[in-house]
């Protein structure tokens, strides 16, 4: 099992310090990447519980964010270069871009660069977003409702200019004519892609047949759905004739945490304590995901009375304690 950590760059407050020294943490204890969170904005509304939704559309959860809207935290896309900067080894990628955000062209152009700063480490995630409050704030309020749309043509327009000296697309969001648009990514035929939010098994197996997905992150997912969702996905896959692609990365950001007690782990939907608890609940917990088909858990720090030197001490503790029991 990869380890991977999801970075609290989203939080009432964060500092670079605190990011660099978990980063440099992850580094040091052979981490397979670092992922930061897209977040644009946070609704004064939110601190009403007044959202139009539910956080991440999990009914589990209030309709409000788990961070103030004067909450001083980090844009996760501007912090990829840096990241690439600060380190040598790690892979570093967005859980996830919200695409609709974003020009498809100009992200994939961008994206390439990234590829470059980062010697050919990045990873590409991709989803649709949730909050029509944020589609607001990013101009992009008609979006919403064909935001999944956005995504495959977000997907076709970065694999055709990455893969193409020049490269034109007709579509629902982007029209543009025969174009170049400079350095080719390290990574060929480009950078891993990775989706979210689609829990539909037979659009999933599709998408990733079609364009070599290679991977699927999805949030607080309990073993006993990882291995449904993977099940789900490799039968609709074994319908078209196809398998998973090699090295193809079942994840799920999980809260972490350590505790001296142990933690209630009774079944509370999103909201169950899945990585937080005592070392040998955690131990328990991730045997439980290795063999559901789990590869790569992206550990996520609490956004909140969690200083980061308990994340640090746990980070170590669960690479020298606890992982070398799960074999």
């Amino acid at each position: 099992m990869k380890l991977a950590l999801y970075l609290p760059n989203f939080r009432d407050h964060v500092t670079l310090e605190e990011l660099e020294d978990l980063t440099a943490l992850a580094e040091d204890l052979d981490f397979d990447s670092v992922w930061t969170l897209d977040r644009i904005v946070v609704p004064e509304a939110s601190d009403r519980a007044e959202l139009q939704y539910p956080f991440g559309m999990m009914t589990e959860f209030p309709r409000g964010m788990p961070v103030v809207s004067r909450g001083k935290w980090f844009q996760g896309m501007t912090l990829i270069p840096w990241l690439a900067a600060k380190t040598t080894k790690l892979r570093i990628g967005m859980s996830i871009i919200d695409t609709p955000y974003r020009a498809p062209a100009v992200l994939a152009a961008e994206l390439a660069t990234q590829d470059h700063l980062a010697g050919g480490r990045l990873n590409v995630g991709v989803g649709s977003g949730w909050m029509p409050e944020e589609f607001a704030a990013a101009s992009v309020p008609h979006l919403f409702a064909r935001r999944h749309g956005h995504v495959r043509e977000t997907i076709e327009i970065m694999q055709g200019i990455w893969s193409n000296e020049l490269f034109e697309y007709h579509g629902e969001f982007a029209d543009f004519p025969l174009s170049g648009f400079g350095h080719k990514p390290i990574q060929q035929p480009g950078p891993p892609i990775y989706f979210s939010g689609l829990k539909d098994a037979r659009r999933s197996a599709r998408r990733i047949a079609k364009y070599g997905l290679q991977g699927w992150i999805g949030i607080q997912d309990t073993p006993e759905e990882i291995a449904r969702w993977r099940g789900e996905i490799e039968r609709e896959l074994g319908e078209l004739g196809r398998g998973f692609p090699d090295g193809f990365d079942v994840c799920s950001m999980i809260w972490f945490v350590i505790t001296d007690e142990p933690m209630d782990q009774s079944p509370a939907g999103k909201g169950t304590n899945l990585l937080a608890g005592t070392a040998l609940q955690i131990e328990d917990m991730l045997k439980r995901y290795r063999d559901a088909g789990l590869t790569m858990p992206l550990l996520w720090p609490p956004f909140r009375d969690v200083p980061t030197a308990k994340t640090l001490d746990d980070l170590k503790r669960l690479t020298q304690e606890i992982l070398p029991k799960i074999t």
